[in-house]
């Protein structure tokens, strides 16, 4: 009988299951299992910090709709990759974290980076468990990929000891797991599904607010049918995004403000009201609102805000019943109401308030005249990372989407970077998609590095970096004896994040005078490898003046 190792035997069984993208940051003990993936298939790719490496991991599995898997050394490593399994857990994606560890008959006795990380991954995953035997490897890693794509996606953490990394069982007597299936398309009761067309039927003022959870369960085509057979006006999430393109003339995004204030029926379809969506509460809200709700989670079900209807299932298959539904209704809402108008009539004022910034030539740039030649330059079928505060949030509303699962960033857990992990999962998913990123100096700063990780692997990405030195702006210089006069904010302004990506191998280029910006961001497209455009920001910009400080 032959025998296996237990690297062999993990890199295959991942595999198997269907994951087919590793990143981490190899050491002892769990070099071994790089190693072996790359033999199996899998493709690695080697990051410079575990945190970069978990966030692609998880990005990979909302791409992709198998989960991305991250590999990092005990102990430390293990620590560092956290932020990404909470950040997966909150965000609803799929990822699976490998930890290193030491030898199990060493536990207890204050071994090489020994540490309990099993208890300490558990608070941020869906399911943890350790290794304990060879031939056990493929039952947990089945195990492991069924807990992150069903119901709820989310994380798992599995613990590998050395010696079961480098321990030997029988090809024969290692137990073999068919590839778990895809997550069954649960469908929510026929009476709910009649009862929800009757509330959105009774509504003045409806709204249907598309979240990300319609992307994950790739329910495009019958949100589509959906919107257009109803005529309901829609808004989407962050990364909803795309599900219907942000172009569609019944989108309400230019008046988000008026649509979710004054609507009295919202159909919530695969979001959550959390802090994104206000709690679903006053004043964001009508106090009287009605609401339908559609989730895989039961328990999300009237979270923070009672339900008038319940749609508990999979979004692909609970928006066909309503479409399928709707075949034997002849109603839709009709085109000339009030409640139309004034939504056209906001996003009009919105529109007009912003044309003010985006016509302002002045250096250094605000976002929006930045933005107005960063969005015409971004092709239709590129994927959108956005990261940072104001250039995160301003870009949201710039930068348009039209395909669903196009637009990445901070996300439920409003993550700071998360940017270059998403970047590089992006570029290995879509070697043949434009990949945009367009970032704070804040948010930059947290995975740069990871410069070098697109340069090494040659991974023609495009990052636009918006400098306004800080956390916000910061300050115009450093002041004299900055460990007593520097604000907590303030950054360089101006430093040269360009000359970074130069360093590694890319193209950099740096920009000061708005009139400069369209020339780079050219050069930047027509360079073959990873660019990286740096744009000074006034430290005056800010997003469009907000009417009540709980507009952000």
């Amino acid at each position: 009988m032959s025998e296996v190792d237990g690297a062999t035997l993990m890199a295959r069984s991942l595999k198997q299951q269907g994951v087919d993208y590793m990143f981490g940051v190899v050491g002892f003990p769990v070099r071994p299992i790089a190693d072996a993936a790359q033999k199996a298939g899998i493709t690695y790719v080697g990051m410079r910090n575990e945190q970069a490496a978990s966030y692609a991991a998880q990005a990979v599995g909302y791409l992709t709709g198998r989960p991305g898997a991250c590999i990092v050394v005990s102990g430390p490593g293990v620590v560092h990759a956290l932020s990404g399994l909470a950040n997966a857990q909150q965000n609803c994606w799929p990822m699976i974290l490998i930890g290193g560890a030491s030898e199990s008959w060493r536990n207890g006795m204050g071994a090489f980076q020994e540490e309990r990380q099993v208890l300490i991954a558990s608070p941020f995953c869906k399911f943890a468990h350790a290794v304990e035997h060879v031939h056990r490897i493929p039952f947990y890693v089945e195990m492991a990929v069924r807990h992150s794509i069903y119901g709820r996606p989310g994380a798992s953490y599995l613990d590998m000891p050395d010696d079961i990394i480098t321990g030997k069982t029988d090809e024969e007597k290692a137990e073999q797991l068919p590839r778990c299936p895809e997550p069954p398309r649960t469908m929510a009761a026929p009476d709910e599904i009649e009862r929800a067309l009757n509330v959105l039927e009774r509504a003045e003022r409806p709204l249907v607010i598309v979240g990300k959870g319609m992307a994950w369960s790739r329910a495009e085509a019958e949100v589509r049918a959906f919107i257009e057979r109803t005529q309901l006006p829609f808004l989407a999430s962050p990364m909803g995004k795309g599900v219907l393109p942000d172009s569609h003339p019944l989108s309400v995004g230019a008046a988000r403000s008026l649509a979710l204030q004054q609507a009295d029926v919202v159909f919530l379809m695969g979001a959550r009201f959390n802090w994104i969506l206000h709690f679903g509460l006053p004043p964001r809200y009508s106090k009287d609102v009605k609401v339908i709700q559609l989730d895989i989670a039961a328990e999300e079900i009237g979270h923070n805000k009672p339900t008038e209807v319940g749609l508990v299932g999979d979004g692909k298959a609970i928006v066909g019943q309503l479409n399928k539904a709707l075949g034997s209704r002849q109603w839709f809402y009709p085109k000339d109401t009030p409640w139309r108008t004034a939504i056209a009539k906001k996003a009009a004022e919105n529109a007009a308030a912003v044309k003010v910034q985006q016509d302002d030539d002045s250096a250094p740039a605000n976002y929006y005249r930045a933005l107005r030649d960063v969005v015409p330059w971004v092709p239709e079928n590129a994927i959108i990372i956005g990261e940072g505060a104001n250039t995160m949030d301003i870009g949201r509303t710039q930068l348009l989407n039209h395909r669903p699962r196009e637009r990445l960033d901070a996300g439920s857990y409003g993550t700071m970077g998360v940017g270059m992990g998403l970047v590089i999962a992006a570029a290995v998913v879509h070697p043949d998609r434009p990949i945009i990123s367009v970032s704070g100096d804040s948010a930059i700063g947290f995975s740069g590095m990871e410069m070098e990780t697109v340069c090494r692997y040659g991974l023609p990405v495009k990052i636009v970096v918006f400098n306004n030195g800080g956390i916000g702006p910061g300050m115009p210089e450093i002041p004299p004896e900055p460990l007593k006069n520097l604000k907590a904010n303030a950054l360089i302004w101006g430093a040269r994040y360009d000359k970074m990506m130069e360093a590694f191998g890319g193209k950099g280029f740096y920009v000061d005078d708005p009139k400069d910006l369209k020339g780079a961001l050219e050069e930047a497209m027509n360079f073959r490898g990873p660019a990286l455009v740096n744009v000074k920001i006034s430290q005056g910009a800010d997003r469009k003046p907000q009417q009540f400080r709980w507009h952000s």
